[in-house]
């Protein structure tokens, strides 16, 4: 599966991305469909390859973001420790995303820790560019 240079794995070795790659699952939405609920267990976080994903937050579904550009990461919570998923995710357009299993990456994280390194500090450039979209609507 091959993804826009600026994703997630962008300047990161092209054996690691592949290998990384190697380990996901493609997986198709329609629009409307969940992906899933804000409180479900953490075991796997997703690579947008196409469409479009609203983030929402707590009973009355406050959106908080919407992933659209190839490459961005929903489900972040499973690869920063989290136990539960923070949001939930809705497909607002027929979607494909690229799952990937929070044990299985990690374990390819453990056996190439400087490629960890990069995608640690892309995760963390891609949570402050959220948080920095969200401040208009919380000032």
């Amino acid at each position: 599966m091959y993804l826009k240079q600026g994703d997630l794995f962008w300047g990161m070795d092209k054996a690691f991305v592949k290998m990384a790659m190697d380990i996901s699952t493609k997986e198709n939405y329609e629009e409307g469909a969940a992906v899933f609920r804000e409180g479900d267990p953490a075991e796997a976080f997703y690579i947008l390859v196409k469409g479009r994903i609203k983030l929402t937050l707590g009973e009355k579904s406050r959106e908080v973001y919407v992933a659209y550009q190839p490459g961005e990461i929903i489900g972040w919570s499973s690869i920063i420790g989290r136990d539960t998923l923070s949001a939930t995710a809705n497909c607002l357009e027929p979607t494909i995303l690229s799952r990937m299993d929070r044990d299985r990456f990690l374990k390819l994280l453990k056996d190439h820790p400087a490629q960890g390194v990069t995608l640690f500090q892309r995760v963390a450039t891609m949570l402050g560019n959220r948080l920095v979209s969200l401040y208009p609507s919380i000032a």
